[in-house]
């Protein structure tokens, strides 16, 4: 089934949590959906069961995420069983029949760089979150932007998300391209690698829903 694209207001999802603190705080603040990085590359990466505490205190109504980058299906599994998530985000190169074999709900993370990457998007019949590309062999979490411009015309049956490189100086103009169904924060409201600050959270937040 197709979704459509229109939506009331755009949803915030701030990604990289690794303290029970700060996942409160951004709850408090009004995030929709909080991200659990479990790619041990990654900088901002959290073990499943030090996400299922943090997840297991979280307010209702509040999604937890968690984000995989090229993971095997008994990763995928093996988390779930001991990490209560919601939605699994899939940050690599995970094909079209991995993302649709999945039991929870999927994001798929496409990099973009040219209108070309857009074509890889169109293939997958689940929310879309489109980022910025990175070097070869990173995964997001860069904290640069993409041409945005890119995009204002881009159609897809199911909900956009834009990541990569958002603050509170730029999340207006990432409203004036197009309405998302949410935009995904993470060293925007940072103070450090998986810490957050509750400053630029709060700054962030209120720019957003000032828009």
């Amino acid at each position: 089934m197709n979704h459509p694209e229109a939506v009331t207001r755009t949803r915030l999802k701030i990604c990289g949590i690794t303290r029970l603190s700060d996942a409160l705080r951004a709850s408090d603040l009004g995030a929709d959906a909080l991200g659990f990085v479990f790619y041990k590359q990654s900088p901002r990466y959290i073990e499943p069961v030090k996400a299922a505490a943090i997840i297991r205190e979280l307010p209702p109504f509040v999604s937890a995420v968690g984000l995989f980058v090229n993971p095997s299906q008994q990763e995928i599994d093996t988390t779930i069983a001991c990490c209560p998530i919601d939605v699994i985000q899939l940050h690599g190169d995970e094909t079209v029949a991995f993302c649709s074999a999945q039991a929870r709900r999927v994001i798929k993370a496409i990099a973009i760089s040219t209108a070309d990457d857009l074509k890889r998007a169109s293939a997958f019949q689940c929310s879309i979150l489109l980022d910025a590309k990175a070097p070869a062999g990173v995964y997001g979490g860069t904290g640069n932007c993409f041409d945005w411009s890119l995009l204002q015309t881009y159609k897809h049956p199911y909900p956009l998300t834009l990541a990569g490189g958002l603050s509170s100086d730029n999340v207006a103009n990432a409203l004036t391209i197009r309405q998302w169904f949410a935009l995904d924060v993470s060293s925007g409201v940072e103070a450090s690698p998986g810490i957050k600050d509750f400053d630029k959270m709060q700054t962030f937040i209120a720019a957003l829903r000032a828009c």
